[in-house]
Order: structure tokens, then C-alpha cells, then sequence
């Protein structure tokens, strides 16, 4: 014999008119509440009352609420952590000209005329070139990063997290004040080492430990590091075009190292087993490993466990993402080391200084913009943008050899432009492997690829060099 629908009980309930609901509320089994529960009903057998109806769903409520407070600390926490991570090295590009123009052996001055006019340091050249190329403070600001990122993989792992993260903040600080209070280059560039060091065992850090955290904190990372660069960059410009010296506008930025410290041990929340999610239906579609062989999902932390031959085909299986972003940052950091000193215009009110702060602002607004665009625009051809930015170094390395730009202002808007390109690859790229990784390679593989940058910015940086004494010695 069968048996009807839970819903056919609840539409005779529906059915029943009121003064027959009011005679039946007298009898037990159909209590006015119990009844009016029923009548309600929809495609279920029972309702509770009330009373026990609120208790029951208000409880899933709080661990609901809970979940939602740990993802706004977990994504404030990271893109704070990427700002203030990036914030020192930023700075320390931005002011590469006025660390190597000025040997302040006589002090520094409170105030500093915010225009002065440029001083060749080389009158028989028609470009305006310091003694030493600004890629020697992008070396120094970039060496000791990239042998921390070579020994990374090898065994960083055996320190802590919260430890790093001290020594991190703490280099920070030291920088700044080391260069602010420096009386020349040589000191200045052991600030900027600090610097440096900071930045690339922060970066390091911080990518694996998006780990243990959902894929979406990525994101946030990345915009993070892009909002470093633009307010890095805007603030040293800001300040010392308001007419503050270079040595208070670094001592102003000490807050930076505290607010990182502040951001990883008040603001996470303890990285426990977390649901890596984040994707849409689009993202698990386009996933494909890293690697051929299907491995079991593991805690993220296993990645350190890994032998020395799984991390090495692991690292191959990254070299489709690497390659294109090392030649990124190579062509990108060519050009911002190597020929934004040397694109100087003299029909325009800006000093070469100043023009200079315009190009590290301009090009640092294209990055942030970029880094945080991954929720509108996702790229999966790494090597498009690679490509795009090395067509802009040969453009602009063409203008300064021939000079037929006619203003400065079309090669802001080039400026910007090579930022996208740079942001872009940087957050598409580290968003990428997050999908094609397993939780076992995870935590290695942000690692690993983290030299991607470094290396592209490091060989930019050794290149500079000649490049700049080439250019500087032509008539």
C-alpha cells in the first residue's frame, strides 16, 4: 500500500479553516503552534515548535559569522602583510636617485627645495647621468633576495614562521633608518640590503604560507604588494615634493615594520584545516597538474617532506610559469633601472629628479591596478605578457638612444602601461600554480617559483650596469 507525500499532510493542514483550526487547537496533538508549523510546511514532514525552531537555527548562525570574521581578518591580514612586505624595497627604488646624488657628508638639511635645478655629472654627455648607475641600488636591493630565495627551498622550512616574520619587521626598520641617517653611498646601500632582505624573506614567507589558507588570499597578497608599490612610491614623492628631505621622509615610514608585525600575529587567524576553495566551476575546469603523477591530497605542511627528487619535479613542472615571468621582470626592471634615468626631458618644469619619482609612481599605480584585478581578468598565457614587455623595452631603450618621443607625457602613459603588464603577470601567475598544484606540492611550489621576479630583476639589474656607463660615455 503506498504511501502519500510528506507535502499532501501539510497542503490538507493549509486547506483547514480557521474556525476549525481554533475547535482542534483544544485537543492535544494539535497545539496552535504544532498546527500552524504544519501548515507551513513545505516538501517536509515535521516542524518543530517555535520556541525549539529559533534555538535550533540561530546555532548554525555562529559558526557562520565565525567563518565570515576569519575571511575578512585572513584577507585584511594578507593584503596588509603584502603592503608592508614590499613597502621598504619600494622606497628604496624610489629614492635610488637621491641615494646616489647626494653624499651627505655635511648633514641633512630638515627641508630641501623641492625643484632644484639639475646638475649634470657628466657635461660632455647629452644625458644626465649620476657617477653610478641606479641598477647598483637595484642589485642591492634585489642580491640578498635572491639568495634567500635560492636557499629557500633547501631549508628555510626548519625556522619557524613567527621568527622570520620578527627578523623580517626588524630589517625593515633597520633600513630605513640606516639610510636616512647615512653620510654616504656605501652606507646607504647596506640600508638598502636590509631592505632587501626583509622583502625577500617576507615574500618567501608569507607565499607558502598562503598554504594553509583558502586560494583566495593569493589575490589579496598580490594587491597588497601592488598597493606597496603605489604607495610607496607616491609617498616618497608626495613627501619630498612637499619639501621634506629625504632623511625625515624615510624616518616618517617607521610605522610600516610595526603595522606588519601588528598584521600577522593580531590579525590571522590560526592556519588550521581550512577549505582551500575559492573557485568557480571555471577555475576546476581549467585545472590540470603540475605534474603527471596523481598524488594523495596531503596537508599542505608535507610539502617540506617531499625528496629531493619529487621537489625537482615539481619544480619542472613550474618552469612553464617561471621562464615567462623571469623575462617579465627582466625587461620591465631593465627598463626601470636602466632607462628611466636616462629618459630626461629638459623642455618640461619637472627637475630630473622629480621626472624620476614620476616614472617609479606611474609605473608602481599600472602594478597595483593589475595585482588587484584577478576577480575581473584572469590570464593563463603568462607568455603573452612576457612577449608585451619585452616589445617595451625595445621601444623605450630605442628612444633613448634616437630621442624622437616628443613629450614626456606619452612616455608616462608607456610607463604605466609596462605596470599592468607586470602586475598582471606576477598575480596570474602565483594564482595559477595555487590551482595546479596538489595540497602536497602547494606549500614547495609558492616557494620555488618565488625566484621568478628576483632573477628576472637580478640579471636586469647586472646588465644596467655596462648598459649605463655605455650610454653616459656617448657625446
Amino acid at each position: 500500500m503506498s504511501r502519500d507525500p510528506p507535502t499532501c499532510r501539510c497542503s490538507l493542514v493549509r486547506n483547514i479553516p480557521l474556525f476549525l483550526k481554533s475547535q482542534l487547537a483544544d485537543f492535544g496533538p494539535f497545539g496552535g503552534s504544532e498546527l500552524d508549523a504544519m501548515g507551513g510546511c513545505e516538501g517536509s514532514r515535521w516542524r518543530l515548535p517555535n520556541s525549539e525552531r529559533e534555538e535550533t537555527t540561530s546555532e548554525p548562525q555562529a559558526p557562520l559569522l565565525d567563518r565570515q570574521s576569519a575571511h575578512w581578518k585572513n584577507a585584511v591580514g594578507f593584503w596588509l602583510l603584502g603592503l608592508c612586505n614590499n613597502f621598504s624595497y619600494v622606497v628604496m627604488l624610489s629614492a635610488a636617485h637621491d641615494i646616489l646624488r647626494h653624499e651627505r657628508a655635511s648633514g641633512n638639511q630638515s627641508h630641501v627645495d623641492p625643484s632644484p635645478m639639475p646638475i649634470p655629472h657628466n657635461s660632455s654627455s647629452r644625458f644626465d647621468c649620476n657617477s653610478v648607475s641606479t641598477a647598483a641600488v637595484l642589485l642591492a636591493d634585489i642580491l640578498p633576495t635572491l639568495l634567500i630565495k635560492l636557499l629557500a627551498p633547501l631549508g628555510l622550512h626548519l625556522l619557524p614562521y613567527s621568527p622570520r616574520v620578527l627578523l623580517s619587521g626588524v630589517c625593515s626598520a633597520g633600513s630605513f633608518i640606516l639610510v636616512a641617517f647615512s653620510h654616504s653611498v656605501a652606507i646607504s646601500l647596506c640600508g638598502v640590503v636590509l631592505a632587501s632582505i626583509s622583502s625577500g624573506l617576507g615574500e618567501v614567507t608569507f607565499l607558502s604560507l598562503t598554504a594553509f589558507y583558502p586560494r583566495a588570499v593569493i589575490s589579496w597578497w598580490s594587491s597588497g604588494t601592488g598597493g606597496a608599490g603605489l604607495l610607496g612610491a607616491l609617498s616618497y614623492l608626495g613627501l619630498t615634493q612637499a619639501g621634506l628631505s629625504p632623511q625625515h621622509t624615510l624616518l616618517s615610514m617607521l610605522g610600516i615594520p610595526a603595522l606588519l608585525l601588528a598584521s600577522y600575529f593580531l590579525l590571522l587567524t590560526s592556519p588550521e584545516s581550512q577549505d582551500p576553495g575559492g573557485e568557480d566551476e571555471a577555475d576546476t575546469g581549467a585545472r590540470q597538474p603540475l605534474i603527471g603523477t596523481e598524488t594523495s591530497e596531503l596537508k599542505p605542511g608535507s610539502s617540506w617532506n617531499l625528496s629531493l627528487q619529487e621537489r625537482w619535479t615539481v619544480f619542472k613542472g613550474l618552469l612553464c610559469y617561471i621562464i615567462p615571468l623571469v623575462l617579465v621582470y627582466f625587461a620591465e626592471y631593465f627598463i626601470n633601472q636602466g632607462l628611466f634615468e636616462l629618459l630626461f626631458f629638459r623642455n618640461t618644469s619637472l627637475s630630473h629628479a622629480q621626472q624620476y619619482r614620476w616614472y617609479q609612481m606611474l609605473y608602481q599605480a599600472g602594478v597595483f591596478a593589475s595585482r588587484s584585478s584577478l576577480r575581473c581578468c584572469r590570464i593563463r598565457f603568462i607568455w603573452v605578457l612576457a612577449l608585451l614587455q619585452c616589445l617595451n623595452l625595445a621601444f623605450l631603450l630605442a628612444d633613448v638612444l634616437l630621442t624622437f618621443l616628443p613629450s614626456i607625457y606619452m612616455v608616462f602613459l608607456i610607463i604605466l602601461y609596462e605596470g599592468l603588464l607586470g602586475g598582471a603577470a606576477y598575480v596570474n601567475t602565483f594564482h595559477n600554480i595555487a590551482l595546479e598544484t596538489s595540497d602536497q606540492h602547494r606549500e614547495f611550489a609558492m616557494a620555488a617559483a618565488c625566484i621568478s621576479d628576483t632573477l628576472g630583476i637580478s640579471l636586469s639589474g647586472v646588465l644596467a650596469l655596462p648598459l649605463h656607463d655605455f650610454l653616459c660615455s656617448l657625446p
